[in-house]
C-alpha cells in the first residue's frame, strides 16, 4: 500500500499497476507448475468472497423516468439487462432522489448529503452575470462552485480507507476526477475544452466500456478492491441511438421524438449487460455490490426531440424525483422486491457498511445493510427533498433559488413552493409552481388529484415536519 500510495501521489499509478500485474502474472506461471491454472484461479476465486471487501459498481442512467423500464411493467420499453439486474438484487421500486436536476443529484449521490448541506444547488452561475455565460465573472463562479467538492468527504475518499482503487466514467460536473478523489479516470474538468459536465467521460457507454473492464481487470489482478462510477451520458440527449434498435421503436408508430427517447434506454441497457457478463465471466460478481439508480425523472415531449415536458425533470413530482434503486450483492443479500420508500442519500451510508467503513455520524441518509441482509423492515420515518433553480444566483446561499420542498410520510406526500430566484427554464415551472399539493401516492401515484384542501391538517403536518427537517428563513411558500 506504501508503494501504491508513493506512485499515485506521482501520478504513476498506472505504471505501479502493470508492474504489480506482470509479477502477479509471473507468480501465477510458477504457481501453475504445481497447480493447474484453472483450479487455482477458483480457488482464489473461491476465498475472495467474503474475505475482501466487495468491488463496488455504481450504475447512473441520466434523465430517465421512473416507469420506463420492463420490470417497472412498462409495455413498450425493453430492458432485459436490468430486468435481470432488478431480479438478483434488493430492488425498491419506490426510490426517490431529493433533488430533480443533473448536478446537484449526482453530487448527492457522491458525498451523502441534500443539496442545502452540500451547497451545490444548481447546474451553473446565473446567466444575468455581467458580460453572461462568456463573462469573467461566470467563469470564476464557474470554479467557485466546483471548489465545494474539496471541503467535502467523497465517496471514492472515504472507500480508500479499505485500499479501494476508483475509476470516474460518465458524467461528472465538479472539475477533473482527481478533484472528486477518484485514483483514475475519464473528466479532465473545467476549465478544459467541454469541461462542463464530463467532457472525454461522455464518451463511456456509447463508445464502449472497455475502460471499465480494464480497469476491473487491473484491481484484480492487484487483489485490490475497486469502485466504479459509471455515469453514462444515457439515455440523455442527443437522442442517437443506432439504426437497428431506432427502428425497432419506430415500428410502434410512435413519435419519433419518444422513439428515439426509448431506443436510447435499450442502448444503455445493453451496456449494462457488457457489465454484468464480464464481472460473470472473470468470477468477481458474487463479491460486487451493484448499486442502480437514475440522477432524475424525464417525459419526452412528443413534438419536439430531445426535450422534456414539464412535470418531469427539475420538478419535485414523482416523473422528477421517483427512480428504482437496486443493490445486488450475491453472496451476503437475497434478492427482494421491496414497496418501502427510500432515496439516494442512503447510498452512500449503504455502500460504506457493506465495505466495512464506519458511516460519518453527520450523514443525513441511512444504512440499508443490515435491513437488506437479514430481510427486516426499514425503520424510517419520511424522506425528503428539494428543488433549485437550474442557474445558482447566490452560489454561498441555497435558499436564494429554492423553488420547491416535499416530504412523503406514509401513503402522503406533500409539495411545497417558494419563490426563488428563476432566470432560467421558466416554462417548465409554469403551473408547477404553485399553492401546496399533497397526493395519495398509494391511491395516486401519477399525482392527478390535489388533495390539499381536503385535508388542510395532513397538510399543516407534513409542513411541520419538512420544517424540523431544516427551517427556511428567506423564502416565502407560494400560497393557494
Amino acid at each position: 500500500m506504501l508503494v501504491h500510495k508513493v506512485c499515485q501521489a506521482l501520478g504513476l499509478f498506472n505504471l505501479y499497476q502493470r508492474c504489480v500485474i506482470s509479477s502477479a502474472a509471473a507468480l501465477v506461471f510458477v504457481a501453475g507448475c504445481a497447480t493447474p491454472a484453472t483450479e487455482q484461479q477458483d480457488k482464489q476465486n473461491s476465498e475472495s468472497v467474503g474475505n475482501t471487501p466487495p468491488n463496488i459498481l455504481l450504475i447512473l442512467s441520466d434523465d430517465h423516468a421512473w416507469n420506463d423500464y420492463g420490470f417497472m411493467g412498462h409495455p413498450i420499453v425493453q430492458t432485459p439487462a436490468l430486468d435481470q439486474l432488478a431480479s438478483e438484487s434488493v430492488t425498491f421500486k419506490h426510490g426517490y432522489v431529493p433533488t430533480s436536476l443533473c448536478r446537484p443529484s449526482l453530487a448527492t449521490i457522491a458525498t451523502g448529503l441534500y443539496a442545502h448541506q452540500h451547497g451545490i444547488t444548481g447546474n451553473d452561475p446565473s446567466r444575468t452575470l455581467p458580460g453572461g455565460k462568456s463573462g469573467l465573472e461566470y467563469q470564476r463562479q464557474r470554479a467557485e462552485i466546483i471548489k465545494k467538492i474539496d471541503a467535502l468527504d467523497t465517496l471514492p475518499e472515504l472507500l480508500k480507507q479499505q485500499g479501494y482503487l476508483s475509476l470516474q466514467t460518465g458524467k461528472w460536473w465538479e472539475g477533473s476526477f482527481q478533484r472528486g478523489g477518484f485514483d483514475e479516470g475519464m473528466t479532465r474538468g473545467f476549465p478544459e475544452k467541454g469541461g462542463r459536465h464530463g467532457d472525454d467521460g461522455l464518451k463511456i457507454g456509447r463508445e464502449g466500456i472497455v475502460k471499465i473492464t480494464d480497469f476491473m481487470d487491473r484491481a484484480k489482478a492487484v487483489n485490490q478492491p475497486f469502485f466504479v462510477w459509471y455515469a453514462p451520458y444515457m439515455p440523455h440527449t442527443p437522442h442517437n441511438p443506432p439504426e437497428r434498435l431506432l427502428q425497432k421503436y419506430r415500428s410502434n408508430a410512435l413519435p419519433i421524438s419518444i422513439a428515439k427517447y426509448y431506443a436510447m434506454i435499450e442502448w444503455f441497457d445493453e451496456t449494462n449487460q457488457q457489465l454484468l457478463t464480464h464481472l460473470k465471466k472473470t468470477g468477481l460478481k458474487d463479491n460486487t455490490l451493484i448499486v442502480y439508480v437514475s440522477d432524475n425523472g424525464w417525459v419526452s415531449n412528443p413534438t419536439q426531440t430531445g426535450r422534456f415536458l414539464p412535470r418531469s425533470k427539475q420538478s419535485p413530482g414523482e416523473s422528477g424525483v421517483r427512480t428504482p434503486i437496486m443493490f445486488s450483492l450475491p453472496n451476503q443479500f437475497v434478492p427482494q422486491m421491496r414497496d418501502e420508500f427510500v432515496s439516494s442519500i442512503d447510498i452512500v451510508p449503504t455502500i460504506l457498511a457493506t465495505a466495512d467503513i464506519e458511516v460519518p455520524k453527520h450523514l443525513p441518509g441511512l444504512n440499508l445493510f443490515t435491513a437488506m441482509q437479514q430481510q427486516t423492515p426499514i425503520a424510517r420515518e419520511a424522506i425528503f427533498g428539494e428543488g433549485f433553480a437550474h442557474d445558482m444566483h447566490d452560489i454561498n446561499e441555497p435558499e436564494s433559488t429554492l423553488l420547491y420542498r416535499w416530504v412523503i410520510d406514509g401513503k402522503w406526500k406533500l409539495i411545497l413552493s417558494y419563490d426563488g430566484k428563476n432566470v432560467s427554464y421558466q416554462k417548465y415551472h409554469d403551473g408547477v409552481l404553485a399553492g401546496p399539493r399533497l397526493y395519495n401516492l398509494l391511491e395516486d401515484e401519477h399525482e392527478t388529484n390535489n388533495l390539499a384542501d381536503q385535508y388542510p391538517h395532513i397538510v399543516d403536518q407534513l409542513g411541520e415536519k419538512l420544517s424540523q427537517w431544516y427551517p427556511i428563513k428567506n423564502r416565502k411558500i407560494l400560497p393557494h
